[in-house]
Formats: C-alpha cells, structure tokens, sequence
C-alpha cells in the first residue's frame, strides 16, 4: 500500500520538474527572442521583452492554480504562434552596405547581373557606395574559388565563392545577415528573427579588398576543383536565389541558414555534410572542402592553407588588377611558409 501511494507524488515531483525546465527553456529562448525582434516601437519590442520572463516565473510558481496554468499555457501558445508567423521583409530602413539588392536576368546563356556592388573604401565605416551592370556568358565560367576570412581566431571566418570568368572578371557572391541601420551586429541576435537573408553580389576589390586592405583580415583563397558541369549548377543556383530572395525575403539563422550552410545547400551537398561539427566551426570550411576532395590534394592541407593565404603590400588599395594581383604567387624567399 505504501509503494502505491507514493506513485502519484512520484508522478507529480516529475511533471512539475518538466514544467520547470519547459518554463526555463521558453523563458531562455523566448526573452532573447523578443529583445532581438523586429517588433516596433522599440518601445513595445523592449516591454515584451520584460514583461514575457515576468509572466512566465509569475505563473509557474503559481502553477497549483488553474488560472495560472491557464495563463502558462495561454503565454506559451501565444508566443509560439507569433515567432512562427514572424515575416520576414524586404522593405526596412538597411545599414548602406546592404541597402540595394542584386537582381539577376537571363537571356539564353548570357546571364545579366544588375547592382554588382563595388563600394570604395576609406575605412570599415567610411565607403563611396558604387554599383555597377555586368553580363556574363555561363560558357566562359572557368572557375570557382572558396575564400575564408578570419578576423580573430582560427575557429570562426566568414566564407564566400568567387566566380570566375576566361576573360579575367570575377564576381563574388557572399551569404549574409541584411542588417538594419538602427542595429548594431550582434552575433548572437542570429540565432533569433532579427536578420533578413542576404546574398551580396560584388566586385572582389569591394568583398574581398575590403577584408584584406581595410579590415586587416587573413584572408585565403582556395580553388574549387569542379566539373564545368557543376561550376555551371552552382552558379545558377546562386542566381536562382538572388533571384528569390530579391520577392521571397527568409530569415537568417546562425545554426540553419548560414553563410557556410548556404554554400552546402547551394552545391547539394548530402545531410551529412551539412551537420557537420566545422559547419558551425566555419573557420575549418576549407578542411572540410579538403576532405571532400572539392580543394588541391596534391599536398597536405597545412602546406594548402599556406599558400593559399592572401598578402597584401603595405598600404595597398584594391584597384583595377586587384583580382589578378591576390592570385599570384608569393617569390620563393617571401613566402612565409617557404622558411618553416
């Protein structure tokens, strides 16, 4: 009789010990959610933002009462359906760099692409904003180059694809958060609704220039070894999502629909990939690419990511010859790699 008559407290200790953590998790994810948002006036985004954690421990701590489950369950429900019917928009005031969209036409093999940024810049902060028209014949696509770049660390980096073209032009495409000009970056609001998805379509002196002749970053570029065939499907499908995203705005995600996450969904790779641990790691992409045999496997990948780093001159600029100038190799005795 005595184990029988403990079952029901048994089974109560575990249900509100699942309510507690259910209560806390909400709380962890949903406080943050709400201060990230979108939601205007900041006034109501940042009263939300108190208000939900206070109602959440009110009631959970009053749980005993049926009006307090009622109003758990109801402050759940509520913020459930609002962070799934969150849209996304095309139509906010943009940081500058973000501000014009590439769009993407196509007339038979030629593909036209208008809005290629090609901003000129003084500082991080400080740039000339330029854009400019280009054409391109998918029968001179020649190359694709993978190109990470690391502002502290080795373990995080920014990762894009450049294009490449037999007459010598290249155009990046750069997976990334279309931030507004009230915010600052924040990297963990990715995690939330507060970032539209933006594909930037630029000039190499403007994405890759500005990394390595402004920001100071370690900037490396790989070569891609890929079929035509499948240099042609990457590109296109790249095209495909400027072209969606410019009418269909999503969300970005720091976990799903990253720039190293988006580069995968673009090549097709398996779900294996795509869950790999150095998808999150994006400062290990290029191993990844290594290991999949999409980089030069005729060395060692140490031996690989020191040639392939990008040096810069000191107090050099991007100008016209940018893109041949990165892309040539370092003399013998200036390699730093060379005297290891």
């Amino acid at each position: 009789m005595q184990q029988t008559s403990n079952k029901p407290a048994q089974s109560r200790r575990w249900a509100h010990w699942f309510a507690g953590c259910a209560t806390f998790l909400l709380g962890a994810f949903g406080t943050p959610a709400l201060y990230y948002s979108t939601l205007e006036p900041d006034a109501l985004r940042l009263g939300l933002t108190c208000l939900f954690p206070l109602v959440l421990a009110t009631a959970f701590f009053l749980r005993t009462h049926q009006t307090a489950r009622l109003a758990l369950a109801g402050v759940s429900a509520a913020f459930a359906v609002w962070y799934v019917t969150d849209p996304p928009k095309n139509n906010r005031d943009w940081a500058g760099e973000y501000a014009v969209p590439a769009s993407v036409s196509m007339e038979g093999r030629t593909v036209h692409l208008h809005h290629v940024r090609d901003f000129i810049y003084k500082t991080p902060t400080d740039y000339t904003p330029r854009y400019y028209d280009a054409d391109y014949t998918l029968d001179d696509l020649s190359s694709v180059d993978l190109v990470t770049s690391y502002w502290t660390g080795e373990s995080i980096a920014h990762v894009f694809l450049s294009f490449g073209f037999k007459d010598g032009r290249h155009v990046a495409m750069s997976i990334e958060t279309r931030r507004q000009k009230k915010f600052p970056y924040s990297a963990i609001a990715g995690f939330f609704h507060h970032y539209e998805l933006f594909y930037v379509v630029a000039d190499e002196r403007d994405l890759i220039g500005v990394r390595t002749d402004v920001r100071k970053e370690r900037v490396y570029l790989y070569r891609v070894s890929l079929s035509p065939e499948a240099r042609e499907r990457l590109f296109k499908s790249y095209l495909q999502e400027v072209d969606h995203l410019s009418h269909t705005p999503e969300w970005y995600n720091t976990l799903t629909s990253n720039c190293t996450t988006g580069i995968l969904t673009r090549a097709q790779a398996s779900l294996r990939y795509r869950l790999d641990w150095r998808i999150l790691l994006s400062g290990y992409t290029a191993s990844l690419a290594y290991k999949l045999g999409l980089l030069d496997t005729q060395v060692d990948f140490h031996t690989l990511h020191d040639r392939s780093r990008i040096h810069r001159p000191e107090g050099a600029s991007p100008g016209p010859e940018y893109s041949q100038e990165i892309r040539q190799p370092l003399p013998e005795e200036t390699n730093p790699s060379s005297n290891q």
